[in-house]
């Protein structure tokens, strides 16, 4: 699976941004999709998910009401809706793909990866 993100950018704190991820290849009904981003000089943190058959989705605590995981089986894309932002959401964002485990939130449950987009909120 290869995967293809978009949709960073500048935005003040407050407004909304929404990422998508563009998945090729053979995408399974087992798969699991993620978003995980990294700050300046931090790890790179779970985001959010979405089990790709099912659509039930999962959400960093800090994430909770905000952000929207969705996902479309036919076009085999991913989308993070993200509402609210603030500062603290200034990361890399990263798509993740591979089959549904119980560590969904770890970064090494994950072989595929996108190339990351740059999401800066500013006060």
């Amino acid at each position: 699976v290869q995967l293809q993100a978009s949709g960073g950018g500048l935005v003040q704190a407050g407004a909304s941004l929404r990422l998508s991820c563009v998945a090729s290849g053979r995408v399974l009904d087992s798969h699991f999709m993620a978003w995980f981003r990294q700050a300046p000089g931090k790890e790179r943190e779970f985001v959010a998910g979405i089990s790709w058959l099912a659509g039930y989705p999962y959400y960093e605590d800090r994430v909770k009401g905000r952000f929207t995981i969705s996902r479309d089986i036919v076009k085999k894309t991913g989308s993070l809706e993200m509402n609210s932002l603030k500062p603290e959401d200034t990361a890399v964002y990263y798509c993740a793909m591979d089959l549904q485990s119980g560590y969904y939130t770890n970064v090494r449950s994950y072989d595929h990866w996108g190339q990351g987009t740059l999401v800066t909120v500013s006060s």
